[in-house]
């Protein structure tokens, strides 16, 4: 033990959880804060740490999935979320899905189980001074917190997350769309995808009576759609309100035809490298399967690998991409680490996932050794690129998603033997870099 080194995690949510037993086992004595049961956010009812709120599914477990490969790295990090969500698992296909109660206190066992970790059941209102202090909060951190938090970042806080879907660069059809800006100013820097008066009536129908995603009590605050209508509520307004708005076709002139299209959906780079793109205007309340079903009708997009869907919700986060090291420390406070949904990770196992590397990279930091930071070939490390990507202007979280990877020396057309290349490159790069720890 490391008596004279002190740790605080503030959070005891998964990444939080992930976090204090990375520095407790390395030695540290870690304090792990948690306000349940004194205080419940509006979406927390259980008094467990890694308490899961929404679904009970961390996603595909197969190796040939984002999810699964996600997972599969956690493991090897030295994950305590994973093995308990394996233990507790209720059939559910191909996913891990689990017994929500039996894992959160599962979880929570094995964490008061670490020798030099103490839990302290308050509510924090002000960033914690220790040798190494980790913020994991949460999407629904307290308004205290979050004040404080914002102070530290400069302001750089999202209330609400709402994102339009991104697709991957190599999977748009380009004999339907066309490079171009509008009016032929600021270079190529859209991709475009026309739409006729047909496909566009078709697109239309099938927007406004797409199944939306029922928003929980906590994501129907005032605030949520200010400044960033969902696209089919926009539609709903009359057919020709897109087309006039984000689907507006003035100033471009389609080379196929030599005409202007009827409408027109903009894809705008997402990444440096332009491996992704974001569907300019479309935030959404889809479900995904629906995102799927009626944004592939757009004839650009009909084979389109989604490499994040659209969301609409509360998701407080901080501009990680101009505030975060790849370490997930602050770069004007080195000391001061931060987990989970307000790095801009989203989902259940991408927060855990933080919370790992946030975690090491407190006890290398403490230890006087070189960070932790995982290449980009890796989930862990790829995920962690995206998020610190200082050429990131609109930030919004991501979740896993092969999309995010450098793609293989070798082409490969089919996709589920492309997912397991890539699953396999990710691993034996993991494991040499674990071999030399």
């Amino acid at each position: 033990m490391n008596p004279e080194k002190k740790v605080i995690v503030v959070g005891g949510g998964l990444a939080g959880c992930e976090a204090a037993v990375q520095t407790a086992r390395a030695g540290f004595d870690t304090t792990l804060y948690e306000m349940k049961p004194l205080r419940f956010s509006d979406a927390h009812e259980s008094e467990n740490l890694a308490e899961l709120v929404c679904s009970n599914s961390l996603k595909a477990e197969r190796l040939g999935s984002a999810a699964g490969l996600l997972k599969e790295e956690m493991l090897r990090l030295g994950s305590v979320t994973v093995p308990c969500a394996k233990e507790v698992r209720v059939p559910a296909g191909g996913a891990l899905a689990v017994d929500r109660h039996a894992f959160s206190a599962l979880v929570t066992s094995r964490v008061l189980a670490q020798p030099n970790l103490h839990l302290v059941r308050r509510e924090v209102t002000d960033i914690p001074e220790a040798d190494a202090v980790i913020i994991a909060a949460g999407p629904l951190v307290s308004q205290a917190l979050s004040d404080k938090i914002s102070e530290q970042t400069g302001g750089f806080l999202s209330f609400y997350d709402a994102a339009a879907p991104i697709v991957s660069a190599d999977s748009l059809d380009m004999s339907h769309a066309f490079v171009q800006s509008r009016y032929d100013r600021g270079g190529d820097d859209y991709i475009n995808c026309p739409l006729n008066k047909e496909e566009y009536e078709l697109f239309y129908d099938a927007l406004i009576h797409a199944e939306t995603a029922q928003l929980h009590s906590f994501d129907r605050r005032k605030g949520v759609y200010e400044g960033c209508m969902p696209i089919e509520v926009m539609a709903a307004r009359g057919a020709d309100t897109i087309r006039f708005g984000p689907m507006k076709p003035v100033g471009l002139r389609d080379p196929n035809t030599g005409h202007r299209p009827w409408a027109v959906l903009q894809l705008r780079k997402e990444n440096a490298d332009g491996s992704m793109y974001n569907l300019v205007g479309f935030q959404t309340n889809l479900k995904f399967g629906e995102q799927k079903r009626v944004f592939s009708l757009i004839p650009a997009l009909a084979n389109a690998e989604f490499v994040r869907y659209g969301v609409m919700h509360r998701n407080t986060f901080i501009h990680s991409p101009s505030l975060l090291e790849k370490t997930y420390a602050l770069c004007k406070k080195p000391n001061l680490f931060f987990a989970g949904q307000i790095t801009g990770v989203e989902g259940y196992m991408e927060s855990a996932m933080s919370g790992i590397l946030a975690g090491r990279n407190a006890v290398r930091l403490l230890k006087g050794q070189p960070p932790f930071v995982l290449p980009s070939v890796t989930m862990c490390g790829a995920l962690t690129d995206y998020i610190t990507d200082r050429s990131l202007k609109d930030f919004q979280p991501m979740g896993a998603s092969f999309g995010l990877l450098p793609p293989l020396d070798e082409k490969i057309r089919d996709k589920k033997m492309r997912y397991e290349a890539l699953a396999k490159r990710a691993l034996a790069v993991l494991d040499e870099i674990i071999d030399q720890e």
